[in-house]
């Protein structure tokens, strides 16, 4: 396979955002815009990827992306044709194989789909063309560059409608295909002919020029990559996708709700097609990071965001909200949310119950309703039926945790830890000031205020509570 790398075109200041985190970090699915391209630029088996930035954006984008990707700056915002020219310097002086072909995306594009850049990518080699391009048909090409065609359909140039005309292209309003912004190039050829793109009357550098000169016009610079008798040979082609849908950019926070929708729309139809039961789609919102098990159901009104996980033959909803949080097989979550949350094979919550990040349920676990757990892991078995806080904590294995049973972990300072031994019974309205224990098998009795520990076997009871044997007598 030829050699392919990629170029991600994230330097735009993306001002129509009215936002003061740069446009390509704004969120689709639960991922940053400039992830899709990346990521999709190695499913394509791209050897690099550069990634375009400016001054103003760098420092944020690199956090987002860390290491993964090379870095070039656009000093100033000079257009398309000046990105790609900072990441040629980058790309020509690496050592080592330089690459055949370049893919270049923009940032701002997430609905592109692997496929159809494969068929792209095809047609450029099978073609050995110096440029291929992605388009679509539109009904309104409205600010959306056009590609020009002659008489037998050839690609003559690409007209921007923001600044102008490329030279030799002709400024038709009746063509309604417009420019994808997604690019193959010979490698070789490019370098050679971005030098001879020139300013736009508002100064900018458009990597579209390049159409009219790989249409085989004005003289085509190919010195580098064929014969002096391709000199006027067309070099351009591409593929027109019928998903114009994939085109769609973001410009501003109308498109972003725009593409947001369609994504998720594809998203939950993913899921459909993998065995999974959406009983209401449209009010179902999973992110790009999901992976929901074979036979699970979602029910309406239920969000899965960030990179949670959902078991095989789970049920969640209606009206649940699960964030970062691994759900087991053959679990329920009814109506309650979980953040950084793990609920094991077999365990269930709700209806209107709070997994607060940490929290975690071993098999078998029920949460019933109100109750709010954090930062404490409940042991196969154990009940917490309602109405009840558990934080900072260890329950063990098999415990009842009775309505209003509290663990005051907070002292207004510190957080402390309470450890409740398996077979515990804790009794309605328990108060466990902690640092506190109740070993194994013990006993709190309704409404007892527990400052001290309580050993295993025995029961307390009272404010404060005193400790007893089971058989007392608290005649």
């Amino acid at each position: 396979m030829s050699q392919w790398a990629g170029v991600v075109l994230a330097a735009g200041l993306g001002t129509r955002m009215k936002s003061r985190l740069p446009k390509v970090l704004h969120r689709v699915c639960g991922k940053e815009m400039v992830r899709y391209p990346v990521e999709l630029l190695r499913r394509l088996g791209a050897e690099r990827t550069v990634v375009v930035v400016s001054p103003a954006n760098r420092a944020e984008i690199e956090r987002a992306l860390g290491d993964q990707v090379e870095y070039v700056e656009q000093g100033s915002p000079n257009g398309t044709g000046g990105a790609v020219a900072e990441s040629a310097k980058l790309l020509q002086n690496k050592d080592g194989k330089k690459p055949e072909h370049l893919l270049v995306l923009g940032s701002d594009s997430p609905l592109l789909e692997e496929e159809t850049l494969r068929q792209l990518m095809a047609d450029h080699l099978e073609n050995d063309n110096y440029m291929s391009i992605l388009s679509a048909l539109y009904e309104s090409p409205g600010d959306l560059g056009r590609v020009q065609r002659d008489g037998s359909g050839r690609i003559t140039g690409i007209v921007e409608a923001a600044s102008g005309v490329p030279p030799g292209a002709s400024p038709s309003d009746s063509s309604t295909e417009i420019n994808g912004g997604v690019y193959c190039f010979n490698a070789p050829w490019l370098w050679e002919n971005l030098p001879r793109i020139e300013p736009s009357k508002s100064g900018e550098l458009y990597l579209t020029s390049l159409a009219f000169f790989g249409s085989g016009n004005g003289g085509v610079d190919n010195s580098s990559v064929g014969s002096a008798g391709e000199a006027n040979r067309s070099k351009i082609s591409g593929i027109i996708t019928p998903d114009s849908v994939q085109l769609q950019g973001v410009n501003n926070r109308v498109q972003l709700a725009q593409v947001e929708a369609a994504m998720r729309q594809r998203i939950n139809r993913q899921w459909m097609l993998s065995g999974v039961t959406i009983v209401d789609p449209a009010s179902v919102f999973i992110d790009a990071e999901v992976t929901i098990g074979q036979d699970s159901v979602i029910l309406p009104n239920t969000m899965l965001l960030g990179r949670t996980t959902v078991g095989e033959e789970s049920e969640i909803g209606p009206g649940s909200v699960l964030r970062d949080s691994t759900v087991g097989d053959r679990c329920r979550v009814t109506t309650s949310m979980l953040e950084e949350a793990t609920m094991e094979e077999g365990s269930n919550i709700g209806p209107f119950s709070h997994l607060r990040p940490g929290a975690y349920l071993e098999s078998g676990v029920h949460i019933g309703n109100f109750a709010e757990v954090k930062e404490s892991r409940l042991e196969q078995g154990a009940l917490m039926g309602h109405f009840g806080y558990v934080g900072d904590a260890s329950i063990g294995a098999n415990v009842n945790l009775g309505a209003g049973m509290v663990t005051c972990n907070y002292d207004g300072r510190d957080k402390h830890r309470t450890n409740i031994g398996a077979g515990a019974f804790v009794g309605c309205d328990t108060m466990l000031v902690a640092p506190v224990t109740v070993g194994a098998d013990a006993v709190t009795g309704a409404g007892s205020v527990i400052t001290k520990d309580v050993p295993p076997g025995r029961l307390a009871v009272g404010v404060p509570a005193r400790i007893l044997d089971k058989s007392s007598d608290n005649s």
